[in-house]
């Protein structure tokens, strides 16, 4: 689903990546571990369209991101690619069901269609009772949720996940973690998940270790 080749990048003077490789499977839930400034989110930027490499190249399903129109890449990146950050990123004055929408929308589904699959996804992650509830309403655990639902709602092949359960109590953090593993096995994507937390890396089919600029192993 994803092969990367010699990836590098420099902010200024620092070389953050050094010529990486990384490979992910159909289906698979790889955990990317590291102390910070390893250059694990830089990474997850590059794979996931959000920052262009130095020199390398990136293919998600066969397909060379950065050959892509700024156009073509931003359609690409909307239909294809799910994104869940560490600070979830709801529009605070959109509804739950409105915040996941907004995808769908912008993909060009139709207001019924976007509305329809946003409530399914908020239902299936049991938020069906919060669907018209604003962020400042839910808690952080309703929060993360609701932005998982956001990044399944075109149902993208490859979902990247940032300190997903960063903000979150241990309870709520487990929820989550599992939710990931329920997804895939429900749904089929790809997930790529940066995190700190060691108990959710041990989950995953595949923990890769940073450091410097590269994988450890």
């Amino acid at each position: 689903m994803i092969q990367a080749t010699d990836i590098t990048k420099s902010f200024g003077p620092v070389k953050v990546l050094r010529g990486l490789d990384f490979q992910a499977a159909d289906h698979e839930v790889i955990s990317i571990v590291g102390a910070s400034g390893a250059g694990k989110s830089t990474l997850l930027q590059i794979l996931g369209s959000l920052s262009r490499p130095d020199t390398g190249k990136v293919l998600i399903d066969g397909t060379d991101i950065f050959s892509l129109s700024s156009n073509a890449l931003a359609d690409f990146r909307n239909r294809r690619i799910g994104f869940v950050f560490q600070f979830h990123h709801l529009l605070p004055e959109f509804t739950a069901i409105e915040n996941v929408m907004i995808p769908a929308l912008i993909a060009k589904a139709s207001a019924s269609d976007a509305r329809k699959r946003a409530c399914e996804l908020l239902e299936s992650l049991g938020l069906g009772h919060r669907i018209s509830h604003k962020p400042s309403e839910l808690s952080g655990g309703e929060q993360q949720r609701v932005a998982i639902a956001r990044a399944m709602v075109n149902n993208p092949s490859v979902i990247f996940a940032d300190e997903p359960s960063g903000n979150l109590d241990s309870r709520t953090k487990k929820e989550i973690h599992q939710l990931f593993f329920d997804l895939r096995d429900r749904s089929g994507q790809t997930f790529v998940i940066v995190t700190h937390d060691r108990d959710l890396a041990a989950m995953s089919d595949r923990m890769l270790e940073m450091r410097d600029g590269l994988f450890c192993n």
